[in-house]
């Protein structure tokens, strides 16, 4: 079964799958579902099957994990879409994030599929997850029925996250007046938006999350200026900010919007801060396991799933987005196992 599931990596990292364009993966993972008998349904580019013997009367627990990638960055040495082992290592765009885990989870539900487990299981391999798309989880998770947990499959060398820092993105918009630079004339529309960005560089804070430390504001990018002898009447700037379950993404927006002087657009509230109890069935499995736990500073599907959830998957972070990505071949065949005793030790 390990065997089986390097071998559907591989064929998913020589397929691209770029966000909003993941059909030919979908194609592969609803075909290698269907081999071993398992019915699966479809919306867009999304894939999704239950536990041969599901009952609405039981509880359900979703396993995640999605089949899209980003872009590949500049510097990779190899071709990101072949397939190469070295060392002990599986190289390709995807692999560690978040293919691995994915694979791992869906070889997960294989194993279970014929058992009659006290719950359901249900498996999802969504897309869309790099850009939180509205064609993604999002617009599948309703189709599922009451999920009473979640396991969401990203790189954390299988320690569970238990909470994730939220994103908001916010526009600015600085308006001034134009004017000649040799004169003193106009309203410098960059002085104004510099003295915004030194705001928000600044501010902290009060409240401090146990898990995931300070809501974190920084102004990723900035627009001015058409001409050098010429004093800009607008100025555009890019907060990217990532909110703890301390305040919510509304709560941040209403506070900079009354304490800065430029125009503030979000581009949406919706990707809130995420996170689960101590007590809940699938931490309380993981701990009695003896797995670490932490929180997330990285963005995932968790935040748009109204249910709790537990982001825990194969491979590390650090390597996701990266050139020349890799996972460990022993990472995928001990995190199947741990995904397994995991699913097995779940006492609703």
């Amino acid at each position: 079964m390990k065997e089986q599931g390097i071998e559907l990596l591989k064929r998913l990292i020589e397929t691209p799958s770029f966000s909003r364009n993941e059909d030919k993966t979908a194609d592969i993972i609803d075909a290698f579902l269907q081999d071993f008998e398992v019915k699966t349904e479809r919306k867009f580019n999304n894939v999704w099957c239950r536990s041969k013997y599901y009952d609405a009367t039981k509880p359900t627990v979703l396993l995640n994990s999605h089949h899209d990638t980003v872009k590949p960055v500049n510097g990779w040495q190899r071709n990101p879409f072949i397939a190469s082992v070295e060392d002990g290592k599986l190289y390709g765009l995807g692999s560690n994030d978040a293919g691995a885990s994915l694979v791992s989870l869906l070889m997960t539900f294989l194993h279970y599929y014929h058992k009659d487990l006290p719950f359901n299981l249900i498996f999802a391999a969504s897309a869309e997850e790099e850009i939180s798309g509205r064609n993604g989880i999002a617009t599948i998770k309703n189709d599922f029925g009451k999920i009473a947990g979640g396991i969401v499959g990203e790189p954390t060398q299988m320690r569970m996250a238990i909470a994730e820092k939220g994103l908001m993105v916010v526009d600015g918009l600085a308006e001034g007046v134009a004017g000649h630079a040799a004169r003193e004339e106009g309203v410098n529309a960059l002085y104004i938006a510099l003295q915004d960005i030194d705001f928000i560089r600044n501010y902290e804070f009060a409240e401090v999350s146990d898990l995931l430390g300070k809501t974190k504001m920084s102004v990723t990018q900035i627009e001015a200026g058409t001409q050098h002898n010429v004093v800009p009447d607008r100025c555009k700037f890019v907060i990217d900010i990532r909110t703890t379950e301390q305040h919510a993404n509304q709560d941040i927006f209403n506070f900079l919007q009354k304490h800065t002087q430029s125009i503030l657009t979000a581009r949406s509230f919706r990707l809130n801060s995420s996170g689960i109890s101590l007590s809940h069935p699938l931490v309380k499995s993981g701990l009695s396991l003896g797995l670490e736990y932490f929180g997330s500073s990285t963005l995932s599907d968790q935040a748009l799933m109204d249910f709790p959830t537990v982001k825990m998957g194969v491979g590390k972070s650090e390597r996701s987005h990266t050139a020349d990505e890799f996972v460990f071949l022993k990472e995928i065949e001990d995190g199947i196992e741990t995904y397994i005793d995991f699913v097995g030790n779940i006492a609703f």
